[in-house]
């Protein structure tokens, strides 16, 4: 049988460059607990708990907060697409900073033959310095939105980046799940559980409407209509669940409502 390795806090701590501080604290909240104990009783973290550090190292530096990462790691995400964007990113990195350097020896250039360098370099360079369309709606609540609220969204969703695709096809799904459990075993909108849901169900929509209650607005009056015309169109299983759907919207606002 294939011994796999362990790691101590501090060790690991040591070798992700992480504090022992801050493994403590996701430990403490769930996000990565040490998964294995040693026969005298110490914990250990082993090579599954290590595979997890990774995702939320690259899910944070793509801009999820810790609780988002949380949702999208107990939703599942797929490795490949993490590598990928990992990698993705890193390359972006790469060129904007070789783009930099070209700035900065074309100004290092202009200051070495003692010429003042053009205004129009400086401001390339602060904006190499600053650094940086929605697949997650349905074609059929697109076609209910104007060309300019479909052109907000897909701009809001770029500024996002390659965390677009894990707040959107990821956390809020799972959001929504766990909300709709929420609604079939029966419990209230009002109790401080689904209050939660809901409130990063907004955070998420004025992230993705860029703040516009307007867009945000539109979005959620399209998904309401689709749902009821499926419901009427459609029979058996597709339209139960576009029901279920609109059962669990009336939930979400009434959770909205709850003082």
């Amino acid at each position: 049988m294939e011994i796999q390795q362990t790691w101590r806090v501090g060790a690991l701590a040591k070798a992700s460059g992480l504090t022992v501080r801050t493994l403590h604290h996701w430990d403490q909240i769930g996000l990565l607990s040490p998964s294995r104990r040693t026969a005298s009783g110490h914990r250990e973290y082993g090579e599954p708990d290590v595979v997890r550090l990774y995702q939320v190292l690259v899910l944070r530096r793509l801009g999820l907060g810790l609780d988002s990462i949380a949702v999208c790691l107990d939703a599942g995400v797929d490795p490949v697409r993490l590598v990928g964007d990992h990698l993705a990113g890193i390359e972006r990195s790469i060129a904007a900073l070789d783009e930099l350097r070209q700035r900065l020896v074309h100004i290092h250039q202009h200051l070495l033959a003692e010429r003042e360098p053009d205004i129009s370099m400086l401001i390339a360079v602060l904006r190499s310095m600053g650094g940086p369309g929605l697949a997650g709606t349905s074609e059929a609540v697109r076609q209910r939105l104007a060309p300019d609220q479909l052109a907000a969204l897909r701009e809001n969703a770029a500024t996002l980046g390659p965390a677009a695709h894990y707040l959107l096809e990821i956390e809020w799904p799972e959001l929504y799940r766990r909300a709709e459990a929420l609604r079939v075993s029966g419990i209230e909108p009002g109790t401080p559980q689904v209050q939660k849901l809901v409130r990063r169900m907004d955070e998420l929509s004025v992230l993705f409407s860029g703040g516009d209650t307007r867009l945000s607005g539109s979005v959620r009056t399209a998904w309401r209509e689709e749902l009821a015309d499926t419901a009427q169109r459609e029979e058996g299983d597709v339209a139960a669940t576009a029901g279920a759907w609109r059962d669990l919207a009336d939930y979400l606002d009434q959770a909205r409502a709850a003082p």
